[in-house]
């Protein structure tokens, strides 16, 4: 958050900032990285950089366009659940997926900007819950994956930028 303004703001303003500022800090963790590395797989799980950032898309469209809209994972054309939403297909790049992910943001301001927090939204296959509710679980998702972003970013980094092998071969 660029200012210090945002700090007396109303609850909506802030909730916006930080997602916001999440948000970019996620996509930031690509920044002058090759395909490979962004690509490269450095834990046992299949979490990778692009990955996740492939997940947080997956998370605005699931919580913003399901939950909030109301349309179905399967009319969003999304995975189905979490764990699907890291695969990276061989067209994946590092542009597409930032691109998609920009797309999911803007999408999600569209849905919510003339809801108040309080409204309550029905989308979401597990029941109703207020959109206060979605910011704060979408605002702790994306805290989660940032933190996971940052140590992969910082190990890459380490490594340099060649091929490493496989840490589950």
């Amino acid at each position: 958050m660029g200012s210090f303004d945002v700090l007396l703001d109303d609850e909506r303003v802030q909730l916006d900032a930080f997602v916001e500022e999440y948000r970019s800090a996620v996509e930031a963790t690509l920044d002058g990285l090759t395909e490979e590395q962004a690509r490269r797989r450095l834990v046992s799980s299949a979490t990778t950089l692009l990955g996740l950032l492939k997940h947080v898309t997956w998370i605005q469209r699931v919580w913003f366009e399901e939950c909030v809209g109301g349309t179905s994972r399967r009319e969003l054309g999304l995975a189905h659940n979490p764990d699907e939403s890291f695969r990276l297909a061989d067209e994946d790049t590092v542009a597409s997926v930032t691109a998609a992910h920009q797309e999911a943001c803007a999408r999600a301001l569209e849905v919510v900007a003339e809801l108040p927090l309080d409204t309550v939204v029905t989308g979401h296959r597990t029941g109703p819950r207020t959109l206060r509710w979605v910011y704060l679980q979408v605002l702790r998702e994306l805290a989660h994956h940032c933190g996971h972003a940052d140590i992969l970013r910082e190990q890459l980094l380490a490594a340099g930028p060649g091929p490493k092998p496989d840490p589950t071969a």
